[in-house]
């Protein structure tokens, strides 16, 4: 954190995640020595993040100060705002956790599938739960209206005022469960008055209102209507209202259901638990009840719909999936739009998905998925219920804070007592002013799931490195003398290049030999075997030969030595002379 003048009576916010970006969305409230969180997601990895599952924010601030934790608080289940709590509680505890219903169902599963349930509390919340979490915090739920069940905006009370973050809402007056957002509580909240705003700006540039969830379902009734074969659907595993409803239209029009992906599983799973979702049980069949029904009485409901490599209809697309084929006839609905970032793995899968014979129902004119952030309307009726004193975009990239803090602006929020934040900043919060007054480490954390470690910039930067340069491996054997016992062997893997194998291979025999008659004394300084550093040497080796290499190949292999010495050093006899040690098995035989 840099040193500058800290005020101690300040409330302090500090945003982990989720600015100037979309997903991984983690903020650290703190006053005193008390800290809370608000959510804690994760993001999706790009292209050139190889072997990278998971990108999370950098938590070494929370690290440093795990003493500090109090507790956290969920707004609602998604993943860019949950996904991330089971990777942190192997690092620091947090005493207890208070959330929606269907958040804390989804998040119990995660944390005992990743081993660290003991680590936490969980509690639930309704609408209009006040909870204290230590003696500076006192925190209100407000049912709102998303794309999820069972999401809601915070009002944090602290000693300098009360904070309301929004969490992500838009202002959907006929939701689909009939649970409307407590524009009410908002509005008592603005009349007491409102210390500041924290507001999601992820449709900020968009004029308008946001259509209700609702305005989806003739649009689906009409395109399912439509497909005399197999009809495909893939949409967000968190839409619990659009499943109802894909559920509703499938009854309607006499098709049996099967569900293909396990996020979509186990979300749909706890929702039918908690009564967020209502069917009956035999519209709902495994997939291999619905192999003998005819083609135009099944719908197959699929994860994938942002062209994840492993969700089910991904590996549809690939041909890859053990168990479904495309075939001529079919009907793939797309019911969600792309995020950005992920355009290019859906348009690929929508491709691949045609080319199969499937007829594919997508994009934002056919008015089948509408988004669960609020537009410009819905951001002016936020801020002129609460009627904040001070107002800090959140949620969004660059240019939707700043085209949100406009919109603040031309409802009366003077530009002073606004700010655009990054990641790490700290906010500063008092009765009187609000300002930037330093930076914690705000980078990211990669998580590979399948070794269930962290990839580290400079694994990262290796695997690049294989990924567009490939990689050369040379295996040589030393003898204790620092002499080559035989002609090392290379191998090249992806490695484009006009230099024949035969010439590379004595090339590397000599350039190893001249290392080591020039710096084998460097690791054999007394000249006894015992004392050979033979780590240092296979570094040095493997930096020169890479440094060769490169500069001799003109391009940027990653270079990887496998040097093998004797098993047994040489001793000394009473002549003086080296002889080798033998085996127990040699001397036997």
């Amino acid at each position: 954190m840099d040193k500058n003048e800290a005020n101690n009576s300040a409330l302090k916010i500090i945003p982990l995640g989720g600015l100037h970006e979309i997903g991984k969305n983690t903020c650290l409230f703190e006053y005193d020595d008390e800290i809370i969180l608000l959510d804690a997601g994760l993001a999706f990895p790009t292209e050139a993040m190889h072997g990278v599952n998971i990108v999370l924010p950098d938590t070494t601030y929370l690290r440093e100060n795990r003493h500090k934790i109090k507790g956290m608080i969920v707004t609602h289940g998604h993943e860019d705002h949950i996904g991330g709590i089971a990777f942190h509680l192997k690092q620091f505890d947090i005493p207890v956790i208070y959330g929606p219903r269907l958040a804390m169902a989804m998040l119990e599963g995660k944390l005992e599938e990743a081993g660290v349930r003991d680590r936490t509390e969980i509690r639930t919340v309704l609408p209009r739960d006040v909870v204290r979490i230590g003696k500076n915090f006192l925190v209100e739920y407000i049912r709102n209206t998303h794309s999820i069940a069972d999401s809601f905006t915070v009002a944090i009370h602290t000693p300098l005022g009360v904070v309301i973050h929004t969490g992500d809402f838009k202002i959907d007056h006929t939701p689909v469960d009939g649970e409307k957002f407590d524009l009410q509580r908002l509005a008592e909240h603005g009349e007491k008055g409102v210390l500041c705003l924290l507001s999601d700006s992820t449709n900020a540039e968009i004029p308008g209102f946001t259509p209700s969830e609702r305005s989806v379902y003739p649009n689906l009734e009409r395109v399912f209507s439509q497909a005399t074969g197999r009809l495909f659907v893939t949409t967000f595993a968190s839409s619990v209202h659009r499943i109802n409803m894909i559920l509703d239209i499938a009854k309607k029009q006499n098709r049996v259901v099967t569900i293909v992906g396990r996020s979509m599983l186990n979300l749909i799973a706890h929702a039918r638990n908690l009564g967020y979702i209502k069917c009956e049980d035999n519209l709902l069949q495994p997939l291999h009840a619905v192999r003998n029904l005819p083609d135009e009485r099944v719908l197959i409901l699929t994860t994938g719909s942002q062209g994840e490599s492993m969700a089910a209809m991904t590996r549809i697309a690939n041909k890859e999936h053990p168990h479904i084929k495309i075939r001529q006839g079919d009907t793939v609905v797309f019911s969600a739009n792309p995020i950005p970032g992920n355009t290019i793995a859906v348009v690929n899968t929508i491709d691949k998905l045609m080319i199969q014979g499937a007829k594919v129902v997508y994009g934002r004119d056919k008015g089948i998925h509408v988004s669960g952030h609020g537009c410009q309307e819905e951001q002016k009726l936020m801020i002129a219920l609460t009627r904040p004193k001070f107002f800090v975009p959140f949620h969004g990239e660059h240019r939707m804070l700043v085209k949100h803090a406009e919109t603040a602006q031309s409802m009366g929020i003077p530009a002073e007592n606004m700010i655009i934040i990054q990641n790490g900043d700290i906010v500063e919060l008092t009765e009187d002013a609000i300002r930037v007054a330093g930076k914690v480490p705000s980078g990211i954390e990669l998580v590979d799931t399948t070794s269930s470690g962290m990839v580290s910039a400079k694994v990262l930067q290796e695997r690049q490195r294989m990924a567009s340069e490939g990689i050369i491996t040379i295996a040589a054997a030393i003898d204790w003398n620092g002499k080559l016992l035989a002609k090392p062997e290379t191998h090249l893997r992806g490695v484009v290049t006009t230099v024949e194998r035969s010439l590379l291979q004595t090339w590397v025999k000599q350039r190893i030999e001249e290392i080591l008659t020039v710096r084998w004394t460097e690791f054999a300084p007394g000249g006894e075997a015992a004392d050979i550093d033979w780590g240092g040497l296979q570094g040095t080796l493997e930096r020169e030969l890479q440094r060769s290499i490169r500069r001799e190949l003109q391009c940027q292999p990653s270079v990887t030595l496998l040097m093998q010495i004797p098993d047994e050093p040489p001793v000394k006899v009473a002549d003086g002379r080296r002889r080798r040690t033998r085996t127990a098995a040699q001397v036997a035989s």
